[in-house]
């Protein structure tokens, strides 16, 4: 078993003091910065990552049309492009999906979420709660489903969408099979269960690998992966690594911080931000999965937190659960994703060589 890496897209701008920063309302944010992201890109590809996540929010580019100026710069490289539901019709997406699989020889993959913020989803005219959220999730990935796999025309009435006869000329095109790979976020039962039902990988936030272990049985058994979000401070020992950690928390000290998580984790409906949230109580879940970011920077930044080698055996650590994919992100990006490919990596590989296929296995750190 091998797993794949994937790496937050850099942003516009991307700087550690901006990133420290911490703003989301960021002008550098809102707009591409094609030289330095086209540099990112090739760096990505040289250091052995397979897909750069291109996230969705209000603040940023829009993804597909960011990731599809950024795809002809590279040959192998994937883009993982995010997308909510209820933004555009079904057909519409597909007929983008398949557009952009047309022109960088299949090389895009999905992030499908429904968003975590109430007030964000109204800037898009979406006033759907948590729950019915998914449901339409559900409903939209079942008619991509259909216009991916089938030359008939899609017939599809549901709560939330319809279509009739839906039929696009312009097929999915990739090396890789007739449809895009699909990641979809989320701790949620409902998020749980679209993921089983539409997604290729479950995607969840860093945990302790043994409380993780038994929440994504269900989902391994059903034939899904699942995969993990989390950062990353790697340095060449651990004293450095955790001067470097206590450098991001003191950078990010600009303002009220406590009332900017109390805003945050209030303004949001998401399960998964409620329960990281909480679990940050305890900042170290094992001696190399630290939680001290996630109250500055959010639950995307649960850290391997260490030297190459310790980080290397943290991730076989979720490899042996039955982890196969894992989104990255560092401070800076740039940085740490090459400091990661050229010493992480390949530490990674040599330990899966030697990795049990049978899984679950004993976890090394307590």
């Amino acid at each position: 078993m091998t797993a794949s890496f994937h790496w937050r897209l850099a942003e516009g701008g991307e700087n550690l003091q901006r990133a420290m920063r911490g703003l989301r309302d960021d002008p550098a944010k809102a707009l591409p910065d094609l030289a330095a992201q086209i540099h990112f890109c090739r760096e990505a590809e040289r250091v052995g990552i397979d897909a750069l996540l291109v996230d969705i929010n209000y603040a940023k580019p829009a993804p597909m049309v960011l990731a599809l100026a950024l795809a002809p710069h590279t040959r192998r490289l994937r883009f993982m492009v995010a997308h909510r539901p209820g933004l555009m019709s079904p057909t519409l997406f597909v007929q983008q999906v398949n557009s952009f699989s047309a022109l960088a020889e299949g090389r895009i993959c999905l992030n499908m979420v429904v968003g975590h913020s109430p007030d964000e989803q109204a800037y898009y005219g979406d006033f759907l709660e948590h729950d019915p959220r998914y449901a339409r999730m559900e409903e939209f990935l079942e008619i991509c489903r259909g216009l991916w796999e089938t030359a008939e025309p899609v017939d599809y009435s549901g709560r939330y969408l319809q279509v009739e006869g839906a039929r696009l000329n312009t097929p999915f095109t990739s090396p890789k099979g007739r449809k895009p790979q699909i990641f979809l976020g989320g701790n949620s039962k409902q998020a749980q269960q679209a993921a089983t039902a539409y997604a290729d990988c479950w995607l969840r936030f860093g945990e302790h690998p043994q409380r993780l272990a038994s929440a994504i049985a269900p989902v391994l058994k059903s034939g899904t992966a699942v995969g993990l979000r989390l950062a990353v401070i790697a340095r060449p020992t651990r004293a450095e690594a955790l001067d470097a950690a206590a450098r991001l928390v003191d950078l990010s000290r600009v303002g009220d911080k406590s009332e900017h998580e109390h805003l945050f984790v209030n303004g949001s409906d998401s399960v998964s931000v409620q329960q990281v949230y909480k679990m940050a109580a305890d900042e170290w879940l094992t001696p190399n999965l630290w939680t001290g970011a996630v109250r500055t920077y959010g639950p995307p930044n649960v850290a391997l937190l260490g030297t190459p080698d310790e980080i290397a055996q943290q991730i076989i650590d979720f490899e042996s659960i039955g982890i196969s994919h894992f989104i990255l992100s560092g401070w800076p990006k740039l940085a740490e994703m090459v400091y990661f490919g050229e010493e992480v990596l390949p530490r990674v590989r040599r330990l899966e060589k030697k990795l049990d296929p049978a899984f679950p296995r004993e976890i090394s750190h307590a």
